[in-house]
Protein backbone atom coordinates (compact mmCIF):
# COMPACT_ATOMS: atom_id res chain seq x y z
CA UNK A 1 0.00 0.00 0.00
CA UNK A 2 1.16 3.68 -0.66
CA UNK A 3 0.65 6.24 2.20
CA UNK A 4 2.20 10.21 2.37
CA UNK A 5 2.76 11.15 5.01
CA UNK A 6 4.14 15.52 5.50
CA UNK A 7 7.15 16.77 7.18
CA UNK A 8 8.69 19.55 6.92
CA UNK A 9 12.62 19.98 6.02
CA UNK A 10 14.40 22.71 8.29
CA UNK A 11 16.62 24.74 6.63
CA UNK A 12 18.20 27.63 9.15
CA UNK A 13 15.44 29.76 10.25
CA UNK A 14 13.18 28.43 7.24
CA UNK A 15 10.64 25.40 6.64
CA UNK A 16 9.93 23.43 3.17
CA UNK A 17 7.42 20.96 2.76
CA UNK A 18 7.69 17.36 2.42
CA UNK A 19 6.01 15.10 1.13
CA UNK A 20 7.17 11.25 2.46
CA UNK A 21 5.74 8.54 0.43
CA UNK A 22 5.82 5.02 1.58
CA UNK A 23 5.09 1.53 -0.28
CA UNK A 24 5.08 -1.74 0.93
CA UNK A 25 5.40 -4.19 -1.32
CA UNK A 26 7.00 -8.17 -1.51
CA UNK A 27 10.38 -8.94 -1.17
CA UNK A 28 12.93 -7.57 2.05
CA UNK A 29 14.47 -4.46 1.59
CA UNK A 30 14.31 -0.85 3.54
CA UNK A 31 15.31 1.78 1.08
CA UNK A 32 15.07 5.25 1.44
CA UNK A 33 15.52 7.91 -1.53
CA UNK A 34 15.60 11.77 -1.33
CA UNK A 35 18.72 13.43 -0.80
CA UNK A 36 18.91 11.67 2.78
CA UNK A 37 21.88 11.99 5.17
CA UNK A 38 22.92 9.27 7.60
CA UNK A 39 21.12 10.16 9.81
CA UNK A 40 17.68 10.03 8.15
CA UNK A 41 18.57 6.40 6.64
CA UNK A 42 19.98 5.47 10.22
CA UNK A 43 16.33 5.82 11.28
CA UNK A 44 15.70 2.18 10.25
CA UNK A 45 16.99 1.34 13.50
CA UNK A 46 15.55 3.54 15.51
CA UNK A 47 11.86 2.90 13.59
CA UNK A 48 12.28 -1.03 14.39
CA UNK A 49 13.11 -0.80 17.98
CA UNK A 50 10.33 1.75 19.11
CA UNK A 51 7.86 -0.13 16.97
CA UNK A 52 9.28 -3.02 18.87
CA UNK A 53 9.17 -1.64 22.33
CA UNK A 54 5.73 -0.18 21.72
CA UNK A 55 3.78 -3.32 20.85
CA UNK A 56 4.05 -3.34 16.62
CA UNK A 57 5.37 -5.71 14.32
CA UNK A 58 7.81 -4.52 12.01
CA UNK A 59 6.92 -5.25 8.37
CA UNK A 60 9.58 -7.73 6.96
CA UNK A 61 9.06 -6.81 3.14
CA UNK A 62 10.07 -4.40 0.63
CA UNK A 63 9.53 -1.34 2.58
CA UNK A 64 10.56 1.97 0.11
CA UNK A 65 10.53 5.40 1.16
CA UNK A 66 10.77 8.66 -0.86
CA UNK A 67 11.44 12.06 0.58
CA UNK A 68 10.22 14.67 -2.25
CA UNK A 69 11.58 17.07 -3.31
CA UNK A 70 14.45 15.37 -3.85
CA UNK A 71 16.71 18.27 -4.76
CA UNK A 72 16.90 19.43 -1.29
CA UNK A 73 19.09 17.46 1.61
CA UNK A 74 17.09 15.65 4.18
CA UNK A 75 19.25 15.92 7.39
CA UNK A 76 18.39 14.87 11.28
CA UNK A 77 16.35 12.75 12.96
CA UNK A 78 13.33 15.09 12.76
CA UNK A 79 12.17 12.42 10.28
CA UNK A 80 12.00 9.11 12.81
CA UNK A 81 7.82 10.22 13.30
CA UNK A 82 6.88 10.42 9.83
CA UNK A 83 8.44 7.63 8.46
CA UNK A 84 7.06 5.81 11.15
CA UNK A 85 3.68 6.81 11.08
CA UNK A 86 4.18 6.49 7.25
CA UNK A 87 4.81 2.78 7.66
CA UNK A 88 1.92 2.04 10.25
CA UNK A 89 -0.08 3.95 8.28
CA UNK A 90 0.61 1.28 4.67
CA UNK A 91 0.43 -1.52 6.84
CA UNK A 92 -3.01 -0.54 8.00
CA UNK A 93 -2.44 -0.15 11.78
CA UNK A 94 -2.74 4.01 11.32
CA UNK A 95 -5.52 5.74 9.41
CA UNK A 96 -3.49 7.99 6.71
CA UNK A 97 -2.98 11.34 7.96
CA UNK A 98 -4.67 14.27 5.76
CA UNK A 99 -2.72 16.11 3.69
CA UNK A 100 -2.84 19.41 6.26
CA UNK A 101 -1.25 17.25 9.23
CA UNK A 102 2.64 17.16 9.52
CA UNK A 103 4.97 15.24 11.31
CA UNK A 104 8.30 16.33 13.22
CA UNK A 105 9.81 14.01 16.00
CA UNK A 106 13.26 11.86 16.61
CA UNK A 107 12.34 8.25 18.48
CA UNK A 108 13.48 6.50 21.20
CA UNK A 109 14.73 2.87 20.98
CA UNK A 110 11.55 2.72 23.63
CA UNK A 111 9.17 4.41 21.22
CA UNK A 112 9.17 7.98 22.97
CA UNK A 113 9.00 10.91 21.23
CA UNK A 114 12.07 13.16 21.86
CA UNK A 115 11.86 16.84 20.39
CA UNK A 116 13.97 18.43 17.82
CA UNK A 117 15.62 21.91 17.42
CA UNK A 118 14.78 24.87 15.62
CA UNK A 119 10.73 24.11 15.82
Amino acid sequence: MLTKVYSASIQGIDAMAVTIETDIGKGAAYNVSGLADTTVKESYDRIVAAMQHSGFSFPHMRITINLAPADVRKTGPVYDLPLLVGLLAAQGVLPVPAPHQAFLGELGLDGTLRPVTGV
